[in-house]
């Protein structure tokens, strides 16, 4: 058996209507997992859900705002019933905002943090307390650069929010990885999606710029994250704990004053 292999698991992943959460939904699913299915766009989730189902496999889709401790903890007593275990959440969703750091407020500091910390928090505690319960799951947060690195432009909330994430990360998974429970971070740099297209048809100069401190010479794909959920989900991952894995292109690597090789055409695709 593949050690890549899912079958008889079950995942829980946010955002699953679109972007990285329902690529991740989809990478799980091929390899064999049934899922669980959480964002706030219902028609989306069930597009996801119907594609999930032609797969053959079982898809359970939830509208749910995940910032919430509420509707997150009605939503895991509706996936117990559903299938009375959790082996792997993915924690996708999540919501900044820009604002320049003399002029943002704490309201709207404390809203970033219930949607990117607190949120992400109950949504571990509510997985964390099935998986130790059961002796064992996988726990996967998206994170940012913006967490070790700082970007200015307004992200000050954000980065602070992110870096709360990679701690928490840390945290969680140094208190429940002998109980069995493994707690990673992917960090993405910059992920085509809805939200950074109406950021780059607003400001066009901001591809370029992005693009400079990217050596792999293209944006990120939403499927860019389907390898690394796969292997963190699963077995081949089993000593993998902790880990704060860039996701990136090579931007983390680079110097500021580094020079980027070209890349060519057939490299960039």
């Amino acid at each position: 058996m593949s050690r890549f292999d899912l079958s008889g698991r079950v995942a829980l992943v946010s955002g699953a209507a679109s972007g990285m959460g329902k690529a991740m939904t989809f990478a799980l699913a091929e390899h064999g997992a049934d899922v669980a299915l959480a964002d706030l766009n219902t028609e989306g989730l069930a597009r996801t859900a119907d594609g999930i189902m032609s797969l053959g496999r079982k898809a359970l889709a939830v509208t749910c705002d995940v910032s919430q401790p509420e509707p997150i903890r009605k939503m895991f007593a509706e996936l117990d019933r559903e299938f009375g275990r959790i082996d792997f959440l993915g924690n996708v969703a999540g919501e900044g905002l820009l604002a320049k750091p003399e002029e943002i407020t704490l309201e709207q500091v404390q809203q970033v943090f219930q949607s990117l910390v607190f949120g992400r928090f109950c949504m571990c505690q509510e997985a964390g307390r099935r998986m130790l319960a059961a002796g064992g799951g996988s726990i996967v947060n998206i994170g940012s650069l913006a967490s070790t690195t700082a970007l200015g432009r307004g992200h000050v909330a954000y980065s602070m929010a992110m870096g709360a994430v990679v701690q928490m990360t840390r945290e969680l998974s140094t208190e429940w990885a002998g109980r069995g429970v493994r707690v990673n971070a992917i960090l993405p740099a910059q992920v085509m999606n809805p939200s950074l297209e109406k950021r780059i048809a607003a400001d066009p100069t901001l591809e370029a710029k992005w693009l400079s401190g990217i050596p792999r010479g293209r944006m990120g794909r939403p499927t860019d994250i389907q390898g690394l959920a796969v292997l963190l989900a699963s077995d081949a991952s089993s000593w993998i704990t902790g880990a704060l894995i860039p996701m990136d292109g090579g931007n983390l690597a680079v110097n500021a004053g580094g020079t980027i090789g070209k890349p060519t055409e057939q490299t960039a695709q």
